[in-house]
């Protein structure tokens, strides 16, 4: 799979991903629509796979997307959207983990939902499409944990592969070759720093569960 970047339309792909990794609430019909209507006409296979998403998201029912949304992401902890939880796991050193991502967002300016953890890779991919430099960076620093994501969707075989697969082709360097690789490089510890484009609209907040708590 080819995953040359595309500067010019990398922030697009990823406040698009953010959007539509979202929980599918009740605007959720006019999220796709957005997207759809937003990168119509842009060139490259991230803008393929995003206009995939949208086509087969917009035939589904709400509720049946919501359901399946509650069992790709809430359900199973190899699809866990919170990306330190790979890298360090229930570990005291996540809590530092998850305060740097907090102070990198305070730095540019960014102040995030305060019901949400820092490393909800859709506030991440907002933070990425708002601040470009500084987000990519943060986004690459946690390649990995997003590729085992993306690896864990595809066996899943759920459309949201499509988003993680089109923010993947966005970030710059080298792609783990594997799924082994990627987890072996989640395991050589959290990054110990993390070094536009208007958004298409804020991702909306995402309901609480017990059992997602639980997994948190």
């Amino acid at each position: 799979m080819s995953r040359t970047a595309h500067t010019a339309t990398a922030p697009v792909v990823f406040q698009a991903a953010a959007l539509l990794l979202g929980y599918p609430d009740q605007d959720w019909p006019r999220r796709p629509r957005t997207v759809r209507e937003t990168v119509a006409g842009l060139p490259g296979g991230e803008i393929r796979l995003l206009l995939s998403f949208c086509a087969e998201a917009e035939r589904e029912d709400p509720l049946t997307l919501a359901a399946r949304y509650v069992a790709t992401f809430d359900r199973s902890r190899r699809r866990c959207l919170y990306l330190t939880y790979y890298t360090d796991g229930d570990t005291r050193r996540r809590g530092a983990a998850l305060a740097r991502i907090k102070s990198e967002y305070r730095t540019h300016g960014w102040l995030p939902p305060d019901d949400e953890l820092p490393d909800f890779l859709p506030l991440m991919l907002e933070f990425a499409a708002r601040v470009p430099e500084a987000g990519t960076a943060l986004l690459t620093d946690y390649r990995a944990a997003i590729e085992v994501l993306r690896y864990a969707l595809e066996a899943h075989r759920s459309p949201h592969a499509h988003l993680l697969q089109a923010v993947c082709r966005c970030l710059p360097g080298q792609a783990p070759a594997s799924r082994e690789e990627a987890l072996r490089l989640t395991r050589t510890g959290p990054p110990t720093e993390a070094v536009g484009l208007e958004p298409l609209a804020p991702f909306p907040a995402r309901p609480r569960s017990d059992d997602q708590g639980a997994r948190r």
